[in-house]
């Protein structure tokens, strides 16, 4: 198939559907609702959402295809030419998919995807995504079975690409006020075009790669974790983590920064966050306590695979 923008949408609108049907049958109860809409500068998307099922109490998978004036934020002005009036900017066109999944169960674990394609109309673009988990308990087993699935995907494409995109997930996904990460991490990339080993055909097989392997993993996790029992400990230590989600959405991520700075729909892009979350003032966990082991390896470098 011929690589252009209208293909990679067609295929990311494809892989939404997939993802929320296998959604679907793993909770077992919600459906997800459905709603188009368009961007006054361009362009427009799908946003799915499901809501207060069996597994999952709060969840999207965001689809956008929006094109327009390329954000400020985007370029250095030496990097383009551009008219001293700055009447005219570069065109650009950035399309993707993005999930967010807060289970109801504090022992079935936060997940986040994204996979993106971005061009300008000066000859730029390139590929971004990655998948990252939070559990609100850190299950090693879990860890490894997820980090180890990521690193088929990427072994399949290219050696180094795993322990690239891991470091690259480690550090991206790091709360630097908290001065702990997000959760075990998993791997992120961005801007990734070509480089001497590889065309961007072929990461752009790789980028598919990802978003595919991306529901059969949760799934799984899903189906581990979805029967453990828990108490109201669990569950006000899972909104506590809730809340360190928050936080690194709304202060670091970029893909909420360029939403909210490219007039996106905030709808869309705030679904991320979770329907409840909590800020308790100066926390302490017990010592030896299962929440201070798993704030113990919220750090970078572990080697889950």
């Amino acid at each position: 198939m011929e690589i252009s923008k209208e293909n990679i949408s067609f295929w990311l609108k494809q892989l939404q559907s997939t993802i929320c049907d296998a959604l679907e049958k793993a909770d077992g109860k919600a459906k997800f609702s459905s709603e188009n809409w368009t961007r006054a500068e361009g362009g427009g998307g799908i946003s799915r959402v499901i809501q207060n099922g069996a597994v999952i109490e709060k969840g999207g998978v965001m689809y956008s295809a929006v094109h327009g004036d390329a954000p400020d934020f985007l370029f250095k002005e030496s990097e383009h030419t551009i008219a001293k009036e700055k009447t005219e900017k570069p065109k650009f066109y950035a399309t993707g998919v993005s999930i967010v999944i807060h289970p109801v169960s504090p022992m079935v674990p936060i997940i986040h995807m994204n996979v993106r394609y971005f061009e300008m109309d000066n000859g730029t673009k390139w590929l971004g995504g990655g998948i990252d988990l939070t559990p609100h308990y850190i299950n090693e087993t879990d860890a490894k079975f997820f980090h180890s699935e990521l690193k088929k995907v990427c072994d399949k494409h290219h050696s180094t690409y795993y322990a690239q995109f891991k470091k690259w997930a480690d550090d991206y996904f790091f709360i630097t006020h908290r001065k702990e990460t997000r959760g075990i991490g998993g791997i992120f990339f961005d801007r990734l075009n070509e480089n001497a080993e590889m065309s961007f055909e072929k990461n752009l097989a790789f980028w598919k790669d990802v978003g595919s392997s991306f529901a059969g993993i949760y799934t799984e996790l899903i189906s581990r974790n979805k029967d453990k029992t828990f108490t109201e400990k669990h569950k006000q230590w899972q909104l506590l983590r809730r809340g360190r989600y928050v936080e690194f959405n709304l202060v670091y991520d970029k893909g909420t920064k360029f939403g909210l700075e490219s007039n996106g729909r905030v709808e869309s892009i705030l679904m991320s966050l979770p329907k409840f979350a909590s800020w308790e003032y100066d926390h302490k966990n017990e010592v030896g306590s299962e929440e201070e082991r798993t704030l113990s390896l919220l750090k970078k470098e572990i080697n889950w695979a």
